[in-house]
């Protein structure tokens, strides 16, 4: 009898959230930008760029092959804000390309791509998940990857904002509007779910297994937000009605930052408790990616505010978070090489198994 293989069982179990392998590349990249490590940020492009295409052809791919259990994800409390990370991945990527090679039009045609995964993904998972008659208790349902509404929303006003900067008026004017609009939106959105976050923290039991790595988007989804704001504060020569809002988005711009950097020793703190005194094992997840992200995050946002409002000394923080994320990055890298090294393996023996 022959076994189905184990290259479409993988395609069938693909998590919605192997995305944030391009976004974790590619925020990683841009700040290694940032801090003038040319041929890093080169790398990473390329490897961003060749990720996007491997895991959009393979999310197609289970499309045609599976669709049930897409479906099935779509309705997953858990599984569902997954989808989200196709959105900031596709955001990011068109971030490198404009920051590092200047390509306005493939980013715009990028922006263009993000805008509608947005806008189809965010309102199909929400409506799914609120008409859906089975829920899950709130400990079960809620996790860091719901933040994912958050960052997809502010990785398309970072994205409007860098592409305002290269645009003419009154597209410029047009852009900043759309941008300003994602990051307020971004804003709430964060206060709606961040409530339950800390809800679930503090008032349910709370388990080794149950502090997931995608936890860090805590953090991140505040980072990402300081960035946007930072990018706004430097357009509003741009656009007029941004000179008259400056302040308002100064004091946001602070205020997103001074919260991720909050968040840090608690998250940190969570962690040691996990692995150190929990002793969970260190497996490979795709969730690890969702924490890579928030430490290169916050390394790019650090360096942005600091542009932008002039405090320079935060410079040696966006320096220290660069190289946590490289070393992160590669932790991750390596543990996907592994896994991608046993589905390999075990795809050969099942093939051999049925030559037999």
């Amino acid at each position: 009898m022959r076994t189905e293989p184990a290259g479409d069982r993988a395609i069938a179990g693909l998590s919605p959230s192997n995305f944030a392998i391009v976004m974790a590349t590619g925020i990683v990249g841009l700040a290694a930008h940032q801090q003038a490590h040319g041929t890093i940020a080169a790398v990473l492009l390329v490897l961003t760029g060749l990720a996007w295409v491997a895991i959009a052809a393979l999310t197609a791919a289970r499309l045609v092959l599976h669709p049930g259990r897409m479906l099935a994800d779509l309705r997953s409390h858990q599984r569902a804000p997954g989808f989200l990370t196709a959105v900031a991945a596709t955001a990011v990527l068109g971030s490198q390309l404009l920051v590092q090679e200047a390509w306005p039009a493939a980013a715009g045609w990028l922006a263009a791509v993000a805008a509608v995964l947005w806008i189809g993904l965010t309102y199909c998972i929400l409506l799914s998940l609120i008409i859906a008659r089975d829920k899950p208790l709130l400990p079960a349902g809620i996790s860091g990857s719901w933040l994912l509404t958050v960052v997809s929303t502010q990785s398309l006003a970072v994205l409007g904002a860098l592409l305002a900067a290269h645009a003419a008026q009154p597209l410029r004017l047009y852009l900043n509007f759309a941008a300003m609009a994602c990051w307020l939106c971004g804003g709430m959105v964060y206060v709606w779910v961040i409530s339950l976050i800390f809800y679930r923290y503090a008032f349910f039991p709370f388990a080794a297994k149950d502090l997931a790595p995608t936890y860090w988007i805590n953090m991140g989804a505040m980072a990402i937000s300081a960035l946007a704001g930072a990018l706004l504060v430097l357009g509003a020569p741009g656009a007029p009605f941004l000179l008259e809002l400056l302040p308002v988005v100064k004091v946001g711009t602070l205020l997103y930052w001074a919260v991720g950097t909050w968040w840090i020793p608690l998250l940190a703190g969570l962690a040691a408790w996990r692995y150190l005194h929990q002793r969970h094992p260190l497996a490979y997840e795709v969730g690890y990616w969702g924490a890579v992200f928030p430490l290169g995050m916050f390394s790019a946002a650090s360096h942005q505010v600091a542009l932008a409002l002039g405090v320079t000394f935060l410079e040696p923080v966006a320096r220290g978070f660069f190289y946590l994320a490289v070393a992160a990055w590669l932790l991750a890298a390596l543990g996907l090489a592994r896994h991608l090294g046993r589905v390999l393996g075990m795809s050969q023996n099942l093939a051999g198994r049925n030559r037999a």
